[in-house]
Order: C-alpha cells, then structure tokens, then sequence
C-alpha cells in the first residue's frame, strides 16, 4: 500500500496501531531506510503510527496525501 501511495495511486492513510509498541522495530527499520536513501522522508512521513486508537483515527480523517512525482513516465518506457 505504500508502494500504492508513493506512485500517487491512492491517497488512503495507511496506519499501524502500534499497541504495547509492537511495531517499534518495523518503525526504527523504515527510519534506517530513510538514512540509507532507499526511501523518502516524506514517504514515511505517509505511514501513521500512533499508540492510541482514539488518536490513530483523528490522524487519518485529518491525512492529507503528499504530491507525488512518478519517477517514471509512460512516455519514456
């Protein structure tokens, strides 16, 4: 769904319920991604991760789906 996202294909929020901080690890990975240069920060910045559900779907009604700029064109191809 990321992946979706990233290529403008949908401009759902894309959320982690991150109860007892289960998805920490997945998280701090995605992070070293974005150090690596293999993702973008605005890319990560699409996935929300929030502790509380209350606060989970008051970050999804108010999600805002970035610009995306395809890296490739159909024209090119």
């Amino acid at each position: 769904m990321l992946t979706w996202g990233q290529l403008g294909l949908h401009k759902k929020p894309m959320a982690l319920l991150n109860v007892n901080h289960f998805y920490d690890t997945l998280l701090t990975f995605m992070g070293n991604m974005v150090d690596q240069g293999f993702l973008k920060h605005e890319n990560l910045k699409m996935i929300l991760a929030e502790e509380n559900i209350q606060t989970l779907l008051e970050a999804m009604k108010t999600y805002s789906a970035p610009k995306t700029v395809k890296w490739i064109d159909k024209k090119s191809t």
